[in-house]
């Protein structure tokens, strides 16, 4: 296993030609007005791990460039595909037109959510997570084909987003 330092993290800049040999997998991470800039970046880093397709950052969202997401992202926002989208819906209802059928997942603690680990994951799917607080918004999560949630047998009642979304993401990954 290579080891590299925070330094040699930071500074890590791909080679294009390497980039273009890279297969995009057929995902799409959303991200609901997720508010904290280093809980955005790690967002990227997850994304880079799997290599999504795409990063959709909706609403209040903050948006590369911007320090923070830049370094928590080490630097994966340079190669990343994002993208911007006003609302969560209008990203939503565009992912659904252009490309037939896509799985909406949102993960989030609901009434109507199922275990992450019992859902049949099909490509190509889009994972929805939320803000830090509010969660994944109710008008989002009525366009949802499914919501999934974590089990929690501690006294915490919640996992951050990015943790949640990595528990999934790599469940969805054994697809692949």
């Amino acid at each position: 296993m290579v080891k590299l330092c925070a330094k040699e993290l930071r500074t890590t800049v791909p080679d294009p030609a390497d980039l273009k040999k890279i297969k995009k997998n057929p995902v799409y991470i959303v991200l609901d007005n997720v508010l904290d800039t280093y809980n955005i970046g790690s967002i990227f880093r997850l994304a880079d791990s799997v290599a999504a397709e795409k990063v959709i950052l909706c609403g209040e969202t903050e948006r590369p460039p911007h320090t923070r997401i830049k370094k928590a992202s080490i630097n994966t926002t340079e190669w990343v595909n994002w993208e911007y989208a006003e609302t969560t819906v209008s990203a939503i209802s565009n992912l659904k037109s252009q490309i037939s059928n896509i799985q909406i997942i949102a993960i989030e603690q609901d009434k109507k959510s199922v275990p992450y680990d019992k859902v049949d994951y099909a490509f190509p799917v889009a994972l929805i997570v939320g803000h830090e607080t509010t969660g994944v918004s109710k008008e989002v999560l009525d366009l949802c084909d499914k919501i999934v949630e974590i089990p929690m047998w501690g006294v915490n009642v919640s996992l951050n987003v990015v943790v949640s979304l990595g528990i999934v993401l790599f469940k969805v990954m054994e697809k692949i």
